[in-house]
């Protein structure tokens, strides 16, 4: 559909509005008609396509296995080297009075897990015995990586057997608090006891990962029993308790009990998901008759492909030799939620990149531009995406490219990730904040599944055009 409304502008108005801008075709001229176009008459196609293997760049980690109609079963577990604590207390301390550990698993308290959260299950963690290869991917294989028989713990676990926890942190003068579910694993004393000795013999051991790997090069978490619920872990430590002998006066004394996080997961140190998803046969069949299927983790993206060509030389047309300025360009993505078991959602974030640069901005760790790249966050009450923020995309051929697009250009892939967002206060006394995004990653927070109605997709651009009289 095409919307054309005619405004007459004064020529001072226009002087100014296209004085200030490089994005104007001629130049102006005193008497003339400004028009405010929109067109949203394109067709987007595309196919689902299979993403098994995907590089895990985030220390959110899943744990558990269930099977859910209409979308399939899922095992996942996970693997983590450590990130050391550069200082442990020694003070008055003996390796004896270390009384124990625990790992500690945060999930958040909400949206922590899909399934049953009261499916009886159990987890077993193994000590690895060689540090994990990098990159690494989702369908790992960690035999060579772990014995069997090196068993650190076996625990019952389920998400609503942790205790709630709530922490407040202040960055830049802002609060920000954090409400999460701790499962705790009792670990191995003896394993808090090595630790902490090898940090009074040899400090320089625990100065970074790298250099702790050779003493304790990870732990695999696995899930040994059960079906039934998947745990979204977003923060995994090593805390060890301990006592010393305090003397409050010249015949007193007494114990005091205190406790330390040695090890953390971390960015800075190699951790992984192994994610095995069997696709329900009924999403399969719906990817066959053509359905545009996206679900995560570790399952179907959508590659389409983009009718920026047809944008460009519509545009173009309509335009001729007047001036003209691209207000916008977006594409609007309605969906439709399978019926599934758990009534499993869409992805929160869904990224849609050039297909071409896919893997480059995955494995680089690297952030929407706007211009080969674009995220869009999901609208419950509308069931839509909106791509936003493609006027550059398109602005770079007209003015690079002569308006012509290479075959790099129409494909992209729509893929699900997970978007970590940064929030500060502007002003301490007015209020206010700016959100700011600092990570994408693959999807690794939950599972997810969504079908992309392509045949009602809207890509709409919106541009002025000064006709001269």
């Amino acid at each position: 559909m095409k919307q054309l409304f005619n405004v007459i502008l004064a020529a001072a108005a226009l002087l100014s509005l296209y004085a200030c801008t490089d994005e104007t075709i001629g130049v102006s001229i005193t008497d003339s008609l400004s028009s405010v176009i929109e067109d949203s008459s394109f067709v987007i196609e595309g196919q689902s396509v299979l993403n098994d293997r995907v590089q895990m760049r985030t220390t959110t980690k899943m744990l558990g296995a269930f099977s859910a109609e209409g979308f399939g079963s899922i095992n996942a577990s996970a693997v983590t080297m450590w990130m050391p604590a550069m200082s442990i207390d020694t003070t008055g301390i003996k390796p004896e009075w270390i009384d124990s550990c625990r790992l500690k698993l945060r999930v958040p308290y909400t949206n922590g897990y899909t399934g049953d959260p009261l499916a009886p299950m159990r987890l077993n963690v193994y000590r690895l015995n060689k540090p994990l290869p990098s990159p690494i991917y989702s369908d790992f294989d960690p035999t060579d990586y772990y014995d069997s028989n090196d068993l650190l713990a076996s625990d019952s676990y389920s998400p609503m057997s942790g205790w709630m926890e709530t922490t407040t942190t202040y960055v830049s003068g802002t609060m920000a608090s954090d409400t999460v579910r701790v499962i705790s694993v009792p670990m191995p004393v003896e394993l808090g006891r090595e630790l902490f000795t090898t940090y009074v013999n040899n400090p320089d051991k625990f100065s970074s990962p790298k250099a702790f790997a050779d003493v304790f090069p990870g732990i695999y978490i696995t899930n040994s029993y059960g079906s039934g619920h998947v745990l979204n872990i977003k923060a995994t430590e090593l805390d060890v308790y301990y006592h010393r002998h305090v003397q409050l006066n010249d015949s007193t004394e007494t114990d005091s009990t205190y406790a330390q996080s040695y090890l953390a997961s971390t960015p800075e140190v190699v951790s992984n998901n192994i994610i095995h998803y069997d696709i329900a046969d009924e999403v399969k069949a719906m990817v066959n008759c053509g359905e545009a299927i996206i679900a995560a983790p570790a399952g179907y993206e959508v590659q389409v492909r983009f009718p920026i060509q047809d944008i460009i030389d519509r545009f173009q047309a309509n335009v001729g030799n007047n001036q003209a300025i691209i207000n916008s360009l977006s594409l609007e993505l309605p969906v439709s939620i399978p019926e599934t078991e758990y009534n499993i959602q869409p992805p929160t974030y869904l990224l849609m990149v050039k297909t071409s640069k896919k893997d480059t901005f995955i494995n680089g760790d690297s952030l929407a531009n706007n211009k080969d790249s674009f995220y869009a966050i999901y609208d419950a009450m509308n069931k839509t995406y909106t791509f936003t923020g493609l006027r550059n995309y398109v602005l770079n051929i007209i003015k690079n490219q002569g308006g012509i697009a290479t075959e790099d250009d129409f494909n992209f892939t729509i893929t699900p990730v997970d978007v970590t967002n940064y929030t500060y206060t502007q002003s301490y006394y007015y209020g206010g904040s700016t959100s700011t995004v600092t990570k994408i990653s693959p999807m690794v927070s939950r599972p997810a599944i969504v079908r992309l109605l392509l045949d009602q997709a809207k890509t709409k651009i919106t541009y002025s055009k000064q006709i001269v009289n």
